[in-house]
């Protein structure tokens, strides 16, 4: 059973760091990396579905049951979001392949090219969101893995400190990649008719490269913001690093605030849960 969460939270971690290194297509070889690595992600994606199966039918078959934990109810919703989305961004990312699938004809290219991009940012959340789900299950892992015991008073208080620390830093990195924006830009790419596609959109099947330098200024859901073949660009493009441990740090910190404030939402959904059946109890007595 221990060599199964290893395996399960090696393939989670691996995971995670290939999906923050695709916001940027210039790192570990460019687009082939992008590529190849995105249909790898796809396989360990499905793998770790089929590794947390026994739970996803568990939960089916008691979704609407009143004694389902509220948090429980919420995980699965948020699994559903994850899975659609992750599956949109590997089936979009086919039909715009420049290296593996170089063929494949679409209409509206530039749409599922806009789309793939806007919708791994709503991803990016989902994955965070889903990992602070998890986050006593991870900690307690790295525990038994290193046979870490009770923690000092004193390293709580490091704990917290830490924590405000990350999200400072993760609200900065939000505020420099536009984050907000780009998540929804979701909205405004689906209300796209192809009547209002950039001037170089993909027509009858037709495949044509985008625009050396991606869209302009105005084009699509994105008024201000550049689409290129090296990855997306805020206004000023200062967060376009060629370093890929760059990219981790910038991406991570952003999903370190979402993970901190739905760990602590649950934990306070917990808490509530637990009070009201000692209320529960108490009124029974």
């Amino acid at each position: 059973m221990k060599k199964m969460m290893y395996v399960k939270l090696g393939l989670d971690i691996l995971m995670a760091v290939t999906f923050v290194l695709f916001f940027n297509k210039q790192v570990l070889g460019g687009l082939t990396f992008h590529e190849i690595a995105g249909l790898a992600i796809a396989v360990l994606f499905f793998t770790h579905v089929l590794l947390n199966w026994q739970w996803v039918k568990k939960v089916t078959i008691k979704l609407f049951d009143c004694k389902l934990p509220l948090a429980t109810k919420f995980g699965y919703f948020l699994n559903v979001m994850l899975l659609m989305t992750m599956t949109f961004i590997m089936i979009s990312g086919i039909f715009i392949s420049r290296v593996v699938f170089p063929n494949i004809n679409v209409g509206n290219e530039q749409w599922f090219k806009i789309s793939h991009i806007s919708i791994s940012f709503l991803a990016l959340i989902l994955v965070a969101a889903h990992v602070g789900l998890h986050w006593k299950w991870v900690i307690n892992v790295f525990k038994n893995i290193i046979n870490f015991k009770t923690p000092k008073p004193s390293l709580g208080f490091l704990a917290r400190v830490a924590t405000v620390a990350l999200l400072v830093f993760g609200g900065y990195q939000m505020y420099s990649t536009h984050l907000i924006r780009q998540v929804q830009g979701v909205a405004s790419v689906f209300n796209l008719s192809s009547s209002q596609m950039p001037e170089g959109g993909f027509k009858g099947g037709e495949r044509r490269n985008l625009p050396e330098g991606g869209l302009e200024e105005g084009d699509g859901p994105f008024e201000k913001a550049n689409l290129s073949e090296g990855g997306f660009r805020g206004e000023k493009g200062h967060f376009e690093s060629l370093n890929a441990l760059g990219v981790i740090v910038t991406y991570f910190g952003i999903m370190s605030v979402f993970i901190i404030i739905i760990y602590y939402i649950e934990k306070l959904i917990m808490s509530h849960t637990r009070k009201n059946k000692k209320q529960t109890v108490v009124k029974a007595i």
